[in-house]
């Protein structure tokens, strides 16, 4: 894979299910990847801030990713959320999702200690991608600050694409800073920059952007690729309202939760409403809020699964 050869479009950050043991369904996991397929999503990211990533072992995101390859989705649309604060897990992880094939790792800088500085974050990228040694290796960095505690600066992506440029790609920025997304569109054109929401997607589209990894296209899949697709057409500026709306609504109540929920009515599944801790699920009230703001938002995408 070359930079000309990109990643590109909707990506949504998928869910993971539960059973009420709260052990991974890798059944219902490989059925809903499937389903954001066939829904619109140009490709999907495993183990992300939203699908509560950072409760599951090493082990059961291996077993999950596995699952979803042996279920016949293409790993070449997965990109694999494998950065750990241990960084032997994350080059085991690494190393697993890239001999499996897939187009890339999503990869958190080691976030529990706070203030470090660009010499050691440089040195914990560095140290996986020498360790993994893969020349099909390509990492997307994480920037998710105000969960992480821990930035992505400009100057340390400088530095990683100086010394690994046929490895370190691009950025997921779930900063929620759109002055950030502006700068590393500007200041990093070759690179493949991925938003974190939908919000501000047609602007950064039209700056460059390669297209969004975003929560709500767990549920709004098909409204978010008819906004990526007509993004240079007279629909644009409408679809991208009705998008920040739909977003609007479903930051109303705690996100993950929030999403399940809606997950669990559109397929008539209640095993989807399981949060590992230390989330909780939305209380009756919650959910009423919750799916009151979407009917206001006009979201009606409310239809039982295949």
């Amino acid at each position: 894979m070359t930079r000309s050869r990109r990643l590109e479009g909707l990506f949504a950050p998928v869910l993971t299910p539960f059973r009420d043991d709260l052990s991974p369904d890798a059944g219902r996991f490989a059925g809903h990847c499937r389903r954001l397929l066939d829904d619109g999503c140009n490709g999907l990211v495993l183990f992300g801030t939203t699908g509560e990533a950072n409760s599951l072992a090493a082990d059961e995101r291996i077993a999950l990713l596995e699952a979803v390859v042996a279920a016949g989705i293409d790993p070449a649309r997965l990109l694999v959320g494998t950065g750990l604060c241990a960084l032997p897990e994350t080059v085991r992880l690494t190393a697993h999702a890239t001999g499996l094939g897939c187009a890339g790792v999503l990869m958190l800088p080691p976030f529990f200690y706070k203030g470090m500085s660009d010499d050691g974050l440089y040195r914990a990228y560095a140290e996986v991608i020498e360790r993994v040694g893969d020349d099909r290796l390509r990492v997307y960095l994480y920037h998710i600050p105000k969960v992480s505690g821990v930035a992505v600066t400009f100057g340390l992506i400088e530095r990683l694409v100086a010394s690994y440029e046929a490895a370190v790609v691009g950025i997921k920025d779930s900063s929620g800073d759109w002055d950030n997304t502006r700068g590393l569109l500007e200041r990093f054109p070759e690179f493949t920059v991925f938003p974190g929401n939908e919000m501000d997607m047609l602007e950064a589209l039209r700056r460059g952007a390669a297209g969004c990894i975003t929560a709500t296209a767990n549920i709004n899949a098909a409204g978010l690729r008819r906004l990526y697709d007509n993004w240079r057409t007279a629909d644009a500026e409408a679809l991208q309202d009705a998008a920040s709306s739909v977003r609007r609504a479903a930051q109303t109540q705690p996100m993950i939760p929030g999403l399940k929920e809606v997950v669990a009515r559109v397929s008539g599944d209640a095993g989807w409403l399981n949060v590992r801790p230390p989330f909780v699920g939305l209380s009756e009230a919650q959910s009423g809020e919750l799916f009151a703001s979407l009917e206001e938002a006009g979201f009606i995408h409310f239809r039982a699964a295949a």
